[in-house]
């Protein structure tokens, strides 16, 4: 089986810093992969990578066997993007925001609109169709971006901390529908500081340290082998917490 990530002595500098240290991994169709580990870990710079948002330092990233440095351009269009920042158009309801997105992908206005409410029923958002981004709560907004990043039916969607700064309720209803995609065969890769949620959702996990990749298993491997749970299984490993 062809992975659709690959990553050989990935390696990042900000400023002469090392924010990512030769990392290696792979990650398979079907599966949903995650970075677990504090701030500063050195995660999101890896999803950046990743998304095409900005080249490595040195090392070999490959998404769909297309280099990330060589082919971003059809990398983008077969990826979706949940940042973590919450960067809908104010000045557009929910419903304009799927649309406008769409057009990025070159897809006309007759297959956004009725895909458009596909997705916002997907989300349990239909009824804020016509509501404006300012009115919307932190769940529903975060809910709309997943929304979003699948108007482009993309092969692999890229989850920068989804649910971080929600309320216990709309973090298990953002869960819910990624569950929902998985069962569809979705590949998901995201970053997150959560145990819980590495726990419920991965695959596999590769526990970052200070810009390394300390080991990539699946959660239940992990904490068999290191008991408790994946915040005791990290304290194990980095000699500190998740939350450091």
């Amino acid at each position: 089986m062809n992975p659709i990530v690959t990553a050989k002595a990935l390696t990042k500098y900000y400023n002469g810093l090392k924010a990512v240290d030769s990392i290696d991994f792979e990650i398979e169709r079907g599966e949903c992969f995650g970075f677990l580990g504090p701030n500063g870990a050195g995660k999101t710079t890896v999803m950046k990578i990743i998304y095409c948002f900005m080249p490595p330092s040195s090392g070999d990233v490959r998404i769909f066997g297309l280099n990330v440095t060589e082919k971003p351009s059809e990398i983008k269009a077969r990826i979706g993007v949940m940042p973590q920042e919450a960067n809908l158009d104010p000045d557009l309801t929910v419903l304009e925001n799927l649309i406008v997105y769409a057009r990025y992908f070159d897809i006309p206005k007759k297959v956004s609109l009725p895909l458009a409410w596909e997705l916002l029923d997907f989300v349990e958002m239909k009824e804020k169709a016509n509501a404006r981004i300012d009115n919307l709560s932190g769940g529903m907004k975060q809910r709309l971006i997943l929304a979003r990043s699948l108007v482009n039916n993309p092969d692999l969607l890229i989850m920068d901390e989804p649910t971080t700064g929600l309320d216990p309720h709309s973090r298990h209803a953002v869960w819910d529908k990624l569950e929902d995609l998985k069962v569809k065969g979705a590949t998901l890769l995201l970053t997150t500081h959560y145990m819980e949620e590495a726990q419920k959702l991965c695959d596999r996990v590769a526990i970052m340290d200070s810009g390394k990749i300390v080991t990539i298993d699946s959660p239940s491997s992990l904490i068999a082998l290191h008991g408790g749970n994946l915040e005791n299984v990290y304290l194990k490993l980095t000699g500190r917490s998740l939350e450091s």
